[in-house]
């Protein structure tokens, strides 16, 4: 994976950094594996507007990603590796032995024609997926469950990975892309190896016409709002806008908003840092 910067021939251009899309194997999906993505341009069921800064961008289908892995002691052979859409990392069509077609993320490293598997007697090598008890301490996880046949959960996007730190019972200890440490159960399943298109962090749009392609629409900053539209709105001339926080009031920058009676704080061993 790598990127690429544009020779500077269109303003457009002159600060674009792409993606090469080298790993990128073909462009046509599997058609028994999309689905229709319905856009509702950020409106309800009765047309009122209810998401600001959302609408319009290119038509979409999704694919359909198996996050659970539940085929164990099947093996599959990793026929493409391919662009979503809908996400930030590649996905990688599988075909099964058993003659069944999957989509999966794809972990970096991942090749064509490579063979791989699931279950508590796959090995531990990049693109299978196992349970927590199964896995060498200290390794590189992701697309992790956090119960048990819930399927995929964390450390899903784009270069993202998570560590197998420690076992103790009947849960393991993760040290999570965040830098919280948390307990999950043994039996939660989570697949080798980082997430790919580790350099999806370098791409630079280039202009604001990319992020109407991706469905975004222009964003009115705070302080250019009236008061009764926003916390920070208002004021006389230029005025900085007092303390940041969001349009219902709730501080940014720093404000901690998870509960202190919430059921799962005593899984967390470390909370994330600042």
């Amino acid at each position: 994976m790598s990127v690429r910067k544009l020779k500077p021939i269109t303003p457009g251009q002159r600060f674009r950094v792409v993606n090469s899309f080298d790993t990128i194997t073909t462009d046509k999906p599997e058609r028994s594996l999309i689905a229709p993505k319905k856009n509702s341009g950020g409106r309800n069921s009765q047309g009122k507007m209810t998401m600001r800064y959302t609408g319009g961008g290119h038509k979409q289908r999704y694919r359909i990603i198996d996050f659970k892995r539940a085929k164990a002691g099947v093996p599959a052979v990793v026929k493409t590796i391919e662009y979503d859409p809908n996400r930030s990392a590649f996905i990688s069509l599988l075909f099964y032995a058993d003659g069944e077609k999957t989509y999966i993320i794809a972990q970096n490293g991942l090749q064509v024609g490579q063979t791989i598997s699931s279950g508590e007697t796959a090995p531990p090598e990049i693109g299978n997926a196992l349970p927590l008890s199964k896995i060498p301490l200290g390794t590189v996880i992701s697309c992790i469950e956090l119960r048990p046949g819930q399927g995929a959960v964390i450390a899903r996007s784009a270069g993202t990975f998570a560590q197998l730190m420690a076992r103790d019972g009947k849960y393991a200890t993760i040290k999570m892309p965040s830098g919280e440490t948390r307990l999950i159960l043994l039996t939660c399943t989570a697949t080798i190896g980082a997430v790919s298109n580790s350099d999806h962090q370098l791409i630079v749009s280039g202009k604001a016409g990319r992020s109407r392609w991706l469905g975004r629409r222009p964003r009115t900053r705070p302080v250019a709002m009236n008061p009764v539209d926003h916390p920070m709105g208002g004021g006389e001339g230029r005025s900085s806008g007092g303390h940041p926080r969001s349009r219902k009031g709730i501080p940014a920058k720093g404000y901690r908003t998870r509960s202190k009676v919430n059921p799962s704080n005593k899984y967390i061993v470390e909370r994330r840092k600042k």
